[in-house]
């Protein structure tokens, strides 16, 4: 089984780059921190660290201006007779133009729908390049997408929504795969939104072949950070978040084929990433089958990302055939480590497949034993012990003999109440060089970078970051 599972993640891996026209190394991530509260991205990727977009190779072929002092009546899109809107730059728009917004507060709601570019000439959203970000403020949404295709958004600053941040959707074409595909969301800043209610940073419905990358999301009131809805073949790599709602990122409502790697969680809610959920029956996309079993979650995988206070890192919930692999929990306090959960079961002529055929693979835990409710919590209708474990890494710092956990499975090659950072001061949570964490993990096919794009080696060190 787990041979099988590798070589389907590795494959997948391959298609989303293929979708995307260009070439590109499977995994491997960058970044790693920015500093709190500015809205940096973190650093840029290393070696391990390509990831292919759509704006690759491919610059603006005209440029059509915004900025605070335009006028929409009297305004030509030129840098010098700017419009004042999104709205009006986005008129008559053509593949391979540039809506280049400048310095300054803009009112939301901002709509962008129908907007199209191509795989040779995609559309550029967001600030001008080597200026400061603009700053979309309030209205319900800052902006709204809705069936647009080939979109680069880039370089804003998202904030004081009481709904969503960015909400981006097909429009309600659910069936429809070609609805809004083809997206690059990079360098955006959201925080300080939502209102209390279930209102998301990056709201994502009916999304297909995408990637968010060198984003932060900061202080989103009780929604997701990142929300999927039915989404597909999509990347979330080099982005930050912090004091989050419910959770950091969602992935849902029939979404697939979806990759998190190479972020950093602090204060990420009761689930950092939430992989499945509980999703209305209306809103699943594909629409659900009467036929052929459904999941919430199927091929997630979350790849060399820092985790540190959450409820729980990671929780799997109506989630198939998915992995956490060499992730580092450090800092802060959890409730559990990992949950294995269903929420969404067969009903209404609809048959859901149980939470089953996960893995958790060549993860750093190091954690706080006293505040932790169970090791693992474990709910009904799932099928737990379907679950591959092996070569994962577990410390309580505060209790060192409580370090090996209950476990719904034998785990393979796993260690246990070995500190992985002792003779490695000042720079954890690295790995110490010939430390227990060093080489003590398995390989995960198409896993190639870590946390700050160093390649890890073979094998490779457990945890988000290879060994010095």
């Amino acid at each position: 089984m787990v041979s099988l599972m590798q070589s389907r993640r590795s494959d997948l891996a391959l298609i989303t780059c293929l979708l995307f026209g260009v070439a590109c190394m499977a995994c491997g991530g960058g970044g790693g921190g920015s500093a709190v509260g500015t809205g940096a991205p973190p650093a840029a990727p290393g070696a391990c660290g390509a990831v292919a977009t759509i704006e690759d190779g491919r610059v603006p072929a005209r440029e059509v201006h915004v900025a605070e002092t335009g006028d929409d009546q009297t305004g030509n899109g030129t840098a010098g007779a700017p419009y004042a809107s999104v709205a009006r730059a986005l008129q008559g728009i053509t593949p391979g133009t540039a809506v280049r917004i400048h310095p300054g507060t803009y009112t939301g709601t901002v709509w962008v729908t129908g907007v199209a570019g191509t795989a040779a000439d995609p559309i550029w959203i967001g600030g001008v390049p080597g200026q400061q970000r603009p700053t979309l403020v309030g209205g319900s949404e800052a902006m709204h997408l809705s069936t647009v295709r080939y979109l680069v958004l880039h370089d804003l600053e998202i904030t004081s929504a009481p709904a969503n941040g960015i909400n981006c959707d097909d429009g309600g074409n659910r069936s429809d795969p070609d609805a809004t595909r083809h997206l690059l969301f990079r360098d955006l800043w959201f925080h300080d939104l939502g209102a209390g209610g279930n209102n998301d940073g990056l709201k994502l419905s009916g999304v297909d072949d995408y990637v968010v990358r060198d984003c932060v999301f900061e202080r989103i009131s009780a929604g997701s950070g990142i929300d999927h809805v039915g989404c597909h073949g999509g990347l979330i790599v080099d982005c930050r978040f912090e004091t989050m709602g419910s959770n950091a990122i969602q992935v849902k409502g029939g979404s697939a084929d979806i990759e998190i790697r190479a972020c950093t969680f602090e204060d990420a809610g009761q689930r950092g990433i939430n992989i499945g959920g509980s999703t209305g029956f209306d809103f699943f996309r594909p629409p659900l089958s009467a036929t052929q079993p459904n999941t919430e979650a199927r091929n997630v995988r979350v790849y060399a990302n820092r985790f540190g206070s959450c409820g729980t890192p990671f929780a799997f919930v109506g989630a198939v055939d998915c992995i956490a692999a060499n992730n580092t929990i450090y800092g802060g306090t959890h409730t559990w480590l990992f949950r294995i959960l269903q929420e969404t079961t067969t009903s209404g002529g609809f048959a859901f497949l149980e939470t089953q055929d996960c893995e958790v693979s060549n993860n750093l835990f190091h954690f706080d034993e006293g505040a932790l409710s169970t090791y693992v919590n474990i709910g009904g209708n799932t099928q737990a012990g379907t679950f591959v474990i092996r070569n994962n890494l577990w410390y309580a710092h505060d209790d060192p003999s409580r370090s090996t956990p209950t476990l719904p499975v034998p785990e393979a090659d796993g260690v246990y109440g070995a500190d992985p950072f002792a003779g490695n001061p000042g720079a954890a949570p690295v790995p110490a060089a010939s430390g227990p964490a060093d080489g003590a993990g398995v390989v995960i096919p198409g896993l190639t970078g870590d946390l700050a794009g160093r390649c890890y080696a073979s094998p490779p060190a457990i945890g988000a970051h290879e060994a010095p």
